[in-house]
């Protein structure tokens, strides 16, 4: 039996992974801080940034790299050790893929990212709008989860 007396989608959020793409999902500041105490609730560390500019493969990869490792040492998520790099930099690549699939070299991209950690499991999920013109734009998604390992 649920329990009614808790916020929707609560019981859904079993993982670093969906915690991560519920909060990337969000469009406003209310949905983002309900979100968020639900996550701090469950006891996960996370950080929400963003990013926009031209999908080519170097501004928008090296944007995407730099705001995310930006945030999750700004906000404490990881510390400054080689195996907390490689799992944020393997997730964050991971979920580059699915915003990267099939995107033309000069589409302009807006996305939410939001990065989600419990003590052994990081996830990055990429969330936004990309359109060769402002009338053709539609949403993307790009989620990917790596172990911390031991470090």
């Amino acid at each position: 039996m649920t329990d009614l007396n808790q916020p929707f989608l609560v019981q859904s959020i079993r993982s670093v992974a969906t915690a991560a793409m519920l909060l990337a999902l969000t469009r406003t500041i209310s949905d983002e801080e309900t979100v968020k105490k639900m996550l701090a609730d469950k006891g996960y560390r996370f950080v929400v940034t963003e990013v926009g500019g031209k999908s080519s493969l170097t501004e928008f990869q090296e944007k995407t790299t730099k705001a995310v490792i930006g945030a999750a040492l700004n906000s404490g998520i990881i510390g400054k050790s080689a195996t907390n790099y490689h799992a944020l930099l393997h997730a964050t690549d991971e979920a580059k893929r699915g915003i990267m699939v099939n995107v033309a070299s000069s589409v302009s991209l807006a996305v939410k990212i939001a990065i989600v950690r419990d003590d052994s499991w990081i996830a990055v999920a990429l969330f936004g709008d990309s359109a060769l013109h402002p009338l053709t734009n539609h949403e993307r998604a790009g989620l990917g989860v790596m172990h911390l390992g031991n470090g």
